[in-house]
């Protein structure tokens, strides 16, 4: 995989939380979930090459899987990796205008 075919792979969707809304309204990041494998840098340079914004840092949180019953059976949650980007002064991106 080339790196740009790597970049439009790192980013797999906006999280969206109260906790989200809070940290976009206040400190104008914006939260997605990423690669479990993807470093500061990738995310960094994903978020500017697909939504065309400068990005001025990244901050990542790994969230392991819980532990989950589901009757009398045990059940496992996936474990993810949320990315908190902020954006640089007077950047933002509008979720309401892209296409799903």
């Amino acid at each position: 995989m080339t790196g740009k075919e790597r970049l439009m792979t790192v980013l797999l969707a906006p999280h969206v939380s109260e906790k989200s809304a809070l940290v976009s309204e206040k400190a104008n990041q914006f939260v997605f979930r990423v690669r479990t494998d993807a470093t500061k840098p990738e995310i960094k340079a994903a978020v500017e090459l697909m939504l065309e914004v400068k990005v001025d840092s990244v901050q990542v949180v790994n969230n392991a899987g819980k532990t989950k019953s589901f009757g009398q059976r045990l059940g496992k949650r996936s474990a993810f990796k949320k990315a908190y980007v902020r954006l640089a002064q007077g950047q933002t991106i509008d979720f309401v205008g892209i296409d799903s």
